[in-house]
């Protein structure tokens, strides 16, 4: 299945391109096929897809072949329902993430704060989910949280997948995020996970490293790429109550060039990988408060 949000994103820019390379402008066109101006603002901006009305605009502007079969065809992947549709106490967040990791080809990621989800067990999970709600989030359930967490990770791993590369700053590794004994079983679950998957890629980003340029992320991101050339680079940047969505191309480099001087600055999968082992046998024995 290909990101329904992605099409979307896609379709909105191939109307908007038909349209100005017809000379007309909104109102135009929407007189045109008897429409308001708002709907067609709204098909170009990725906020609807109404077949009906697509059909209508192609039809006006001339569009046929192939041309006409391409768009319909990015119309209707983009009006699918991906699973997530149907697990709404998952989170808006996290339904997210998962509509745009369906279909990937590759996921960049940079965590400064949590340990990846796609890479959670089930137990640090359903913790930051308690330790969410009890901060004031809602919209979501801890075990339906959990569970949907488990889907995306099937995702990840189902044949034709993408292929995944985190890198995580130690500051994520070391900040006690959940009870001790879940903090260990998700460390020996991370080196397990990477180290037994050649379509996962971790590195850990060290405290004293000198990233390039002296360049700091302000915050943990994610970036996506898609087989279609004509798919956007995503990028979705976290922040406390929201996760900002970026698809201009400026915005994307920008975020690739800092990613690739992030992971210059990490240490290799092989280092990593001794680190998160020797990270979680080092934990203090004893049990910590939820």
């Amino acid at each position: 299945m290909i990101s329904p949000y992605v099409r979307r994103l896609r379709l909105a820019t191939e109307l908007r391109h038909l349209r100005v390379g017809a000379q007309l402008t909104h109102e135009q066109l929407a007189k045109r096929i008897g429409l308001p101006r708002a709907q067609i603002s709204r098909l170009e901006n990725g906020h609807v897809v109404d077949l009906a009305d697509i059909m209508a605009i192609l039809e006006e502007l001339g569009v046929h072949g192939e041309r006409w079969t391409q768009i319909i065809t990015i119309a209707r992947e983009a009006g699918e329902r991906g699973w997530w549709e149907s697990n709404k106490a998952m989170g808006e967040r996290q339904a997210l993430f998962a509509d745009l990791e369906a279909g990937a080809e590759t996921i960049r990621e940079f965590q400064m704060t949590f340990l990846p989800g796609l890479l959670q067990t089930a137990e640090f999970t359903r913790a930051r989910a308690e330790t969410d709600r009890r901060d004031g989030a809602d919209g979501y359930k801890p075990d339906k949280a959990a569970e949907a967490r488990l889907g995306r990770q099937r995702m990840l791993r189902r044949p034709g997948g993408p292929s995944y590369e985190v890198i995580i700053d130690e500051v994520a590794v070391r900040r006690r995020a959940a009870p001790l004994e879940v903090v260990q079983q998700q460390l020996y679950h991370l080196a397990a996970t990477v180290n037994g998957d050649p379509k996962i890629t971790l590195r850990v980003l060290p405290i004293d490293a000198i990233i390039d340029g002296y360049s700091l992320p302000r915050s943990a991101f994610s970036i996506y790429t898609f087989a279609d050339p004509g798919d956007p680079t995503v990028v979705a940047v976290d922040t406390v109550t929201d996760d900002l969505v970026l698809t201009e191309p400026d915005a994307a480099t920008r975020y690739e060039t800092l990613y690739t001087r992030i992971r210059a600055a990490a240490l290799t999968p092989d280092e990593s990988l001794q680190f998160l082992i020797k990270a979680a046998r080092n934990l203090p024995n004893g049990h910590s408060s939820a």
